[in-house]
């Protein structure tokens, strides 16, 4: 199970690199410049590039979820009776509910969210703060470990782990 630990762990982290950094990109330096192009050519310019990160975007959003689950699931009995951890994880999951809705109203279609696509700077500056949020919070999490007073994993007789208080 140790490769499928580390192939969950290099997923997750790869796929938050991508499009915290893509978003970042998008924010900070493409969409400023497009701004100051002609009307007709930062119409052009934008629907070329929502049509592509779109795919980024919902890919990304599939494997957080799949990577994230997995990694939660196999973190949970680490954390038995750990009540700053659950409060934690519980905050980060969630931000990212709220990453994964705006992102997606960002590149999505639906006339519904119009009003956040044209205010897409501000939308995007709350979304890269977010973002900030979850890997502070993920960043103290991984430093902090796993408390000694929390239930330590063994593996029994078949393999499977299981958990036992030291």
């Amino acid at each position: 199970m140790q490769w499928l630990d580390v192939l969950s762990r290099i997923v997750h982290v790869a796929t938050a690199i991508t499009l915290v950094g893509g978003t970042a990109f998008l924010r900070l330096v493409l969409i400023p410049i497009a701004e100051r192009l002609p009307e007709e050519s930062h119409k052009q310019l934008s629907a070329a590039i929502q049509t592509r990160w779109k795919r980024f975007v919902h890919a990304g959003i599939l494997l957080f979820l799949l990577s994230g689950f997995y990694n939660y699931m196999r973190a949970i009995p680490l954390h038995k009776g750990d009540g700053l951890y659950h409060a934690l994880i519980g905050t980060k999951i969630l931000l990212a509910l709220a990453v994964f809705f705006l992102a997606s109203a960002l590149v999505g279609r639906s006339p519904a969210f119009d009003s956040l696509r044209q205010a897409k700077r501000r939308w995007l500056a709350i979304l890269l703060g977010l973002a900030l949020a979850i890997v502070c919070i993920s960043g103290y999490l991984k430093v902090r470990g796993v408390p000694a007073t929390a239930p330590t994993a063994v593996a029994d007789d078949l393999g499977q782990q299981a958990t036992r208080t030291p």
